[in-house]
């Protein structure tokens, strides 16, 4: 695969900025000196351009002179403040924009910057290792190359696909916040394995590996969830004993509602009228 050839310039370089930075130069997609991003402290800065090699600067709006595609990572309260700037939107003008601020939809950042093509995304924190899932939304008039230049670039830190804006704070509340919730249940397996005598450490060890072993399976077979499930469930088995425990506290209908809840608040954080003041 070809490198990417556009100069790059990530605004709010924070902890999913960096991991998307890490992505980028490991897997060979771009070369470091064609990368600049932005931070609000100039210490920030040194230390991202010491650990990756790229131009780090506090200026968002030569940094965005600079190049030819900007990544918005900046938080959503935060995102109005910097592009409502006449003097950012008119160096973003003609470019490709990509925005991955949550519950910041793209007739919001139309509003704010109608002359450039834009893609909203969303990724998730296990981008951190690669491991990541992003979902795309392209704005009016966005051709494919530019779609698949973001696919590109999110690839490389996980999977990606792409959907309707209007499905992205569902996805926000499934993938973005997804692995928050999942770290609970992983934690809570855990607890009944030491509860029951293993020590905490093997009892995580244990956890986590059974969560990643049965994601992979749902990826990799392409079965239903409950079609697996099946298949380790035999009759009057501690298996279907602890499945009915599950059951029994409505396991189904709070994890469902959960991410039912987390899309609501997603929904809210574009409101530019709770954008820092």
């Amino acid at each position: 695969m070809t490198s990417i050839t556009e100069r790059l310039a990530i605004l709010g370089c924070g902890t999913m900025g960096e991991a998307i930075v890490s992505g980028l130069l490991r897997a060979g997609q771009v070369a470091p000196e064609r990368v600049t991003v932005t931070v609000r402290r100039q210490s920030v800065g040194a230390r991202l351009h010491e650990r990756h090699g790229v131009t780090a600067t506090t200026n968002n709006l030569a940094a965005c002179h600079g190049a030819d595609v900007v990544l918005l990572a900046l938080k959503p309260q935060r995102l109005p403040k910097i592009v409502a700037d006449p003097t950012i939107r008119g160096a973003l003008a003609g470019k490709l924009v990509i925005s991955i601020a949550a519950g910041v939809t793209l007739q919001q950042l139309s509003a704010w910057l109608p002359e450039s093509a834009l893609i909203r995304a969303m990724p998730n924190t296990p981008c951190l290792i690669g491991e990541g899932m992003t979902v795309l939304a392209r704005g009016p008039a966005v051709a494919d190359p530019a779609v698949a230049l973001a696919q590109r670039i999110f690839e490389t830190v996980g999977a990606c696909i792409e959907l309707e804006d209007k499905h992205l704070d569902a996805v926000t509340g499934l993938g973005g916040s997804g692995p928050a919730f999942v770290y609970v249940m992983l934690e809570s397996i855990a607890d009944g394995g030491v509860m029951m005598g293993l020590p905490r450490a093997v009892a995580l060890q244990i956890a986590a590996q059974v969560f990643q072993g049965a994601a992979r399976m749902v990826l990799q077979t392409g079965l239903h969830p409950a079609a697996l499930k099946d298949q380790v469930t035999t009759p009057a088995g501690c298996t279907i004993a602890g499945l009915l425990t599950m059951e029994d506290g409505r396991i189904r209908s709070v994890l469902a509602r959960t991410i039912q809840e987390a899309t609501r608040v997603a929904q809210g954080l574009g409101d530019d009228s709770k954008s820092e003041r």
